[in-house]
C-alpha cells in the first residue's frame, strides 16, 4: 500500500554551511568581516570567484564571476586567494561540532552533511531543537560561521529545505505540506536537475515544481529515460528511496596556469606534476585505471587541427591503458599524448591543463598483467611512503622539476581531499 503522510516522519536533517570558503576567510581575518569578499584559486585577473561572501553576493558576485567583473561590480571587493588546507581543517572541526549534537550519516561535500534522525528526534519540535543545538555548535567553531538547516522526510527534500532560506536558515518540509510549500519553485532549483535536464523538461512543458507534481510516474520515467524518473517521482513526495552507492568513476586534477607558466614546455611540466597527484590517489584508494585523458585550454588561436581534437577553446586526448596505477606509466602516457597533439596543432598560449584517469577497477577485481610491472609499482609505493613520512613533494620524478609547487591542492565542493592530497 502507498504511504500516507502520517507514515512519513521527519527522517533527515541536512546542514549546509553558508558561503563556506569566504566565511572561513572572514573568521580567520577579522579585517574582512562585514566586507564583500571573493575567494579565487589564484591572484590573476584571468580567473574567477570560487566563493563569495554574502556582502559580495549583494553586488551580484557569485561563484564563476570573473575577477574583472568582480572589480566592476564592486570596486571595494576584497579578492582573496583560496587556502584549501585551511578549509579542510575547518571542515574536520565542523564535522566534530555537528557530531557533538547527533551522528553525521553522510558528508556530502566540503560544506554539506546529512544526519539521519531517529526515535523521538523525528518529532518536529525535537528536530528543531537539535537544529538549534547544531547551529550553536557551529558558532562555537567560529563566531562568523553560519549554517542553513533543512529537515524533511528524506535527504532530497532536506537538501531543498536547506537551500530555501540563507543565510542561517532553518526550514522544515513536511510531507503534508507538499506540493503547496514548494510548488512555486523552478524545476532547476531541485537537486539533480541541471541545464540539460531543464531543457528536456521544458520541451515537455515542465518548468516549475507544480508542473513536476502534475506528471504521472510513467511520464516521469519517460522524461528521465528510465528508472531515475521513478526515483525522482517518489523522492519529490517524501518517500525514502534506496540510494545506490555509486563507485568512483574517475580521478582527476586541473590547474589554471599562472602567466609565467603559459608556454607549452611549462604547461607540460604542470601536467606532469598533476600526474603525480593522480597516481598517488589511485594507489591510496586501491584503484587501477584503464583509461587516461589530457585536457588543455588555451588563449588565442593556437593552431589548426582535426575537428575531434581541436576547437577555439581547448583540445583533449584520451588513451587506453593496461590496468595501471604507477606514476611512470602515466607520465609516459601524458608525454606521448602531448607530443601527438603538438605535432597536429602547435599551441602557443596554454591557459590551463587537466589530467584524469577513468574506467577504474578496485584492487579486488584487478587483473594482473602478463608483463610484470613490479619494479615500477615498487618504486611508486616507495615514493608514497617517503612523501607520507616527510611531506608532500619530498620526492618526485625529475621531469617535473620547476613545476613541483605550481599546482597546489584545490577543493571541489563535492569532494573532500583524501589523505594523499592533505599531506604537508
Amino acid at each position: 500500500m502507498p504511504q500516507t503522510d502520517s507514515e512519513k516522519p521527519l527522517r533527515w536533517l541536512l546542514v549546509d554551511f553558508n558561503a563556506y570558503f569566504a566565511s572561513v576567510e572572514q573568521q580567520e581575518r577579522p579585517e574582512l568581516r562585514g566586507k564583500p569578499v571573493a575567494v579565487v584559486p589564484s591572484l590573476v585577473d584571468t580567473t574567477c570567484a570560487i566563493a563569495a561572501s554574502y556582502e559580495a553576493k549583494a553586488f551580484g558576485i557569485k561563484t564563476g564571476t570573473l575577477v574583472r567583473d568582480v572589480r566592476r561590480l564592486c570596486p571595494k571587493a576584497q579578492i582573496v586567494e583560496a587556502r584549501p588546507d585551511l578549509y579542510v581543517k575547518y571542515h574536520d572541526r565542523l564535522v566534530g561540532a555537528v557530531e557533538s549534537c547527533l551522528p553525521v550519516s553522510a558528508v556530502l561535500s566540503i560544506d554539506e552533511m546529512a544526519c539521519r534522525l531517529g526515535g523521538g528526534d523525528r518529532d518536529e519540535a525535537a528536530a528543531r531543537k537539535l537544529a538549534r543545538e547544531v547551529k550553536a555548535a557551529v558558532r562555537g567553531v567560529g563566531g562568523v560561521l553560519r549554517c542553513s538547516i533543512g529537515i524533511a522526510p528524506n535527504r532530497f527534500l532536506a537538501k531543498l529545505a536547506s537551500d530555501t532560506q540563507k543565510p542561517d536558515g532553518l526550514v522544515v518540509l513536511r510531507a503534508r505540506d507538499l506540493p503547496g510549500s514548494i510548488q512555486h519553485l523552478g524545476a532547476r532549483e531541485l537537486c539533480g536537475i541541471g541545464p540539460r535536464m531543464e531543457r528536456r523538461l521544458a520541451a515537455r512543458g515542465v518548468r516549475t515544481v507544480a508542473d513536476l507534481f502534475a506528471l504521472t510516474p510513467a511520464e516521469m520515467r519517460a522524461a528521465w529515460g528510465g528508472v531515475n524518473g521513478d526515483r525522482f517521482y517518489r523522492s519529490l513526495r517524501g518517500e525514502e528511496v534506496d540510494r545506490e552507492e555509486s563507485a568512483r568513476k574517475s580521478i582527476g586534477h586541473s590547474h589554471v596556469l599562472a602567466p609565467e607558466l603559459r608556454t607549452p614546455e611549462k604547461a607540460l611540466a604542470v601536467a606532469e606534476r598533476l600526474i603525480h597527484k593522480v597516481a598517488a590517489r589511485l594507489r591510496s584508494n586501491g584503484l587501477w585505471a584503464r583509461g587516461f585523458s589530457l585536457h588543455v585550454r588555451f588563449q588565442g588561436d593556437g593552431g589548426k587541427g582535426s575537428a575531434t581534437s581541436w576547437n577555439a577553446d581547448a583540445w583533449s586526448r584520451q588513451a587506453r591503458l593496461l590496468e595501471c596505477q604507477d606514476t611512470l606509466t602515466l607520465l609516459e602516457t601524458v608525454r606521448r599524448l602531448w607530443k601527438e597533439a603538438m605535432e597536429e596543432a602547435p599551441m602557443d598560449r596554454p591557459f590551463g591543463v587537466g589530467v584524469a584517469v577513468f574506467d577504474l577497477v578496485e584492487d579486488a577485481h584487478h587483473t594482473f598483467s602478463l608483463f610484470s610491472e613490479d619494479r615500477r609499482a615498487q618504486l611508486s609505493r616507495a615514493m608514497d611512503r617517503i612523501n607520507e613520512k616527510f611531506g608532500r613533494d619530498s620526492t618526485y620524478f625529475g621531469g617535473v622539476r620547476g613545476a613541483d609547487f605550481t599546482a597546489p591542492m584545490r577543493i571541489a565542493f563535492t569532494q573532500i581531499p583524501d589523505e594523499v592530497e592533505r599531506m604537508d
